[in-house]
């Protein structure tokens, strides 16, 4: 099954980075990366020990429901270019050992019995799974240790 990887779209981060509110309605706060596991959800690369980065509230949804999870994320504080939709997996997920995915409907809720961790190794084959039930229009990586969104898996 063809899908693509996809980090947040450029508009919200770029309403981050100028400071305006979070889906919290609050502004993302200014923190100092310590390069040690602060990925930026829009040019989906670890923000570098020392630099700027935002602590946000992210809705990773196009409206509020109640399966539209809001929970926190990193983004880098100055613009950064976003990253390609691709079908490769982007590198800064290679070095995980594992994600949590969760498959959505095309109404936006959770498909129970979706969710699991899988190693690295598996992913692309428990996303082939997924998308092989008609019923799944996208899915979610998070952290399988935070369910912090990382990024979102779309049919081609």
């Amino acid at each position: 099954m063809p899908y693509h990887f996809a980090a947040i779209d450029t508009e919200t981060a770029r309403r981050a980075q100028r400071g305006e509110p979070d889906a919290n309605g609050q502004v993302p706060e200014l923190q100092t990366s310590d390069g040690n596991g602060n990925p930026c959800r829009h040019c989906l690369r670890d923000i570098p020990e020392g630099a700027g980065m935002l602590v946000m509230a992210h809705r990773p949804f196009p409206a509020p429901q109640p399966y539209a999870e809001i929970g926190p994320i990193f983004l880098c504080a100055e613009a950064c270019p976003r990253h390609p939709d691709q079908a490769a997996l982007p590198a800064l997920f290679q070095e995980y050992a594992q994600i949590l995915i969760r498959g959505y409907g095309y109404n936006d809720r959770i498909r129970y019995g979706s969710g699991k961790v899988v190693t690295i190794d598996a992913l692309s084959p428990a996303l082939d799974a997924l998308f092989a039930d008609d019923t799944i229009a996208y899915i979610h990586m998070r952290s399988a240790t935070n369910n912090c969104f990382q990024c979102r898996v779309e049919r081609c």
